[in-house]
């Protein structure tokens, strides 16, 4: 038998909130229940009382014959105050009772309606997030499959003609680049889904930070010699070896290189950064660029939050998200902050012995 399909997180906040509003109507109705027979038994308990006092002041007529009418009357005037005063007493706490439990619940639903508001609003902007999300990736994949089929079209028809060897390496190229993108593409997708689970890999093992350093840097140096842009390598020895996952450090610092090379200028440079810091191996990717809004310097490590100046649209936002939850994985940091002379640092901390 085939089981219902689970149901969406608005649903179950719905259902929380309807039972727990029942839970506080039946609450509320248990005590209303609780005042009306609080209220009876004090009627019958003023009854009572009234009776008693009734009798106990016939025993006193009979007993108190011989003694002056004026003072009797004296006498219960101000019994009939002093018991006044006292059930006028007992009235006022339990209204101030009634009042403090009515006020309570009162809060109660409040603060739920406002968790719920509030709930409801990240939900909303969540949703907006993964539907622009969506329509991005969708937009990428698209363009990069018809790029790949246009191109090999035209390989198709190079291939007839004379000298032709040149155009279609040059092809070729153009769809393993798109092949590339496409596959890093999927491949965050892929981490994506594995953070969300709960089991993003990260296999530690003894490394040489200075090795992955070097070869990002030699990946991206051919990527920013094109645009005239300088990539080198900073490293501050000695480096001792420490128990990190290098491939995929590797793509930290790629996904860094990546930004940084983006929104650099032409002919600016880009340097990546490490040394040891105390028990830690610290990583920075430095660039000259247009730096980053203060107010988004952490905003950038959230999921779908893209650094595009002017309304540029550059990749989906996960690169920084997955860079960010890996490092964490590994027991260190990520941070950014602006240059004082211009462009953008991020770093990131390795502990040397893993995670404690």
């Amino acid at each position: 038998m085939i089981d219902s399909e689970p149901r969406s997180e608005r649903e179950q906040t719905d259902e929380s909130l309807r039972l727990e509003r029942q839970h506080s109507d039946n609450a509320l109705e248990q005590i209303a229940a609780i005042d009306a027979t609080a209220d009876d038994v004090i009627s019958r308990a003023r009854e009572r009382a009234d009776m008693l006092v009734a009798n106990a002041r016939a025993r006193t007529d009979q007993a108190a014959a011989a003694l002056p009418s004026d003072a009797l009357k004296k006498s219960r005037a101000l019994e009939d105050r002093i018991l006044e005063g006292e059930r006028l007493t007992a009235d006022h706490i339990l209204r101030g009772e009634r009042a403090e439990h009515a006020a309570l619940l009162s809060h109660e639903r409040s603060e739920t309606d406002k968790d719920l508001s509030q709930e409801r609003a990240r939900s909303d902007s969540a949703l907006g997030k993964r539907d622009d999300f969506m329509g991005i990736v969708s937009h990428d994949l698209l363009n990069m499959l018809n790029a790949m089929v246009g191109v090999s079209s035209l390989i198709e028809k190079e291939v007839s003609q004379d000298n032709h060897i040149e155009r279609v390496l040059g092809h070729a190229r153009r769809i393993q680049r798109a092949g590339s993108r496409m596959r890093r593409l999927v491949g965050d997708l892929v981490d994506v889904a594995s953070i969300e689970a709960g089991m993003l890999a990260v296999t530690r093992v003894e490394s040489d930070a200075a090795e992955v350093v070097t070869e990002a840097v030699d990946t991206f140096q051919t990527q920013g010699l094109g645009s005239g842009l300088s990539v080198k390598a900073e490293i501050i020895q000695p480096l001792p070896r420490a128990s990190f996952d290098p491939a995929r450090i590797l793509q930290v610092i790629g996904n860094l290189l990546s930004n940084a090379v983006k929104f650099t200028p032409s002919h600016g440079s880009v340097v990546v950064h490490v040394e040891r810091v105390g028990d830690n191996i610290v990583f920075a990717v430095a660039d000259n660029g247009e730096g980053i809004p203060a107010d988004k310097l952490t905003a950038v490590f959230e999921r779908f939050v893209q650094l595009t100046p002017d309304n540029r649209r550059g990749g989906v936002g996960l690169g920084l998200y997955i860079s960010k939850c890996i490092i964490e994985g590994h027991g260190g940091r990520i941070w950014a902050e602006n240059r004082s002379s211009g462009g953008t640092t991020f770093s990131f901390s390795l502990p040397i012995d893993g995670p404690t």
